[in-house]
């Protein structure tokens, strides 16, 4: 069953978004896994800096400029997610054909927008 959010470009910063996402996901029940440049603790979700073959992916909540998404694309598409949310400032066309190409949904969105409308 895939149930789990991975926050990409997840930040030990407790300004940056991608922090906050993961402790309203956590506030909202919600698994979660992280991966970000700088390892830590964020809402006793581990950010790691390797990149994990999860099994269970639903979503990628992602946190990347678009120069930077491109180190990425295989990876993220490997894990066969169901959909990839890409939030402000990450919008990115060509990742989102090779997302389409390969059956996974993309959504230009705000995460936190989404958890506080009850539309995640």
């Amino acid at each position: 069953m895939k149930n789990y959010t991975l926050v990409f470009g997840a930040s030990l910063k407790e300004d940056r978004y991608s922090n906050q996402v993961i402790k309203k996901l956590r506030e909202n029940k919600q698994q979660v896994v992280a991966f970000g440049l700088q390892e830590g603790i964020v809402s006793n979700v581990a950010i790691v800096s390797e990149l994990i073959n999860y099994e269970h992916i639903d979503t990628i909540s992602l946190y990347l400029g678009p120069k930077r998404q491109v180190a990425y694309y295989d990876y993220i598409i490997s894990l066969k997610p169901r959909r990839v949310i890409f939030n402000p400032g990450t919008e990115n066309s060509t990742f989102v054909k090779l997302l389409e190409e390969n059956s996974i949904e993309s959504d230009v969105a705000c995460t936190l927008v989404l958890l506080a409308t009850s539309q995640y």
